[in-house]
């Protein structure tokens, strides 16, 4: 699959068949958001790969809007960890990672879908005790993937309303 098309076919899927996810799929999933850009290249992120029923049916349970979790064979748990970062610009570069992460799933025919974790401290908290996660890692967001169960048509977003050249 193009970029292009990726980006611009690319859903939020929230229902998946029962097959798992292959660890090499997993893997290039992890090395694609890997390769995303960082700030000063100091790529402050680390992952928590989840496929344990139990675990993922308890982030279901933490996160509010996680309810597809119950389904999903696989959940990607983005973390910052700020002693890799010297700036706060964790939130940009974990971002970039999960952007990349949700296009690599879907060129590879995976569904995938982001849980916004941080800056919800109860969500934080939640995830980082599930997940037993040190002090300085703190969770970004929680991927959901898997198979999606059915295709989701393309969305065209563009809006002209909302570009502005040179001024406002």
């Amino acid at each position: 699959m193009e970029a292009y098309e990726a980006i611009m076919t690319r859903r939020s899927i929230r229902a998946y068949t029962t097959q798992p996810v292959p660890d090499d799929a997993i893997k290039e999933l992890l090395a694609a958001a890997m390769n995303a850009p960082s700030a000063s290249n100091q790529q402050p992120w680390q992952f928590v790969v989840v496929t344990a029923r139990e675990q993922l049916d308890a982030l279901a349970a933490v996160l509010p809007h996680g309810q597809m979790l119950k389904s999903a064979p696989l959940a990607i748990a983005v973390c910052g960890d700020r002693q890799l970062q010297n700036e706060e610009y964790w939130v940009q570069d974990c971002s970039a990672a999960t952007q990349n992460l949700l296009l690599a799933a879907h060129a590879k025919g995976l569904g995938a879908v982001w849980l916004g974790v941080y800056p919800r401290s109860e969500r934080v908290a939640g995830v980082s005790q599930l997940l037993n996660l040190p002090a300085h890692v703190i969770p970004l967001c929680v991927v959901s993937v898997g198979y999606p169960l059915e295709p989701q048509p393309p969305v065209r977003r563009y809006n002209e309303a909302r570009i502005h050249y040179d001024h406002w």
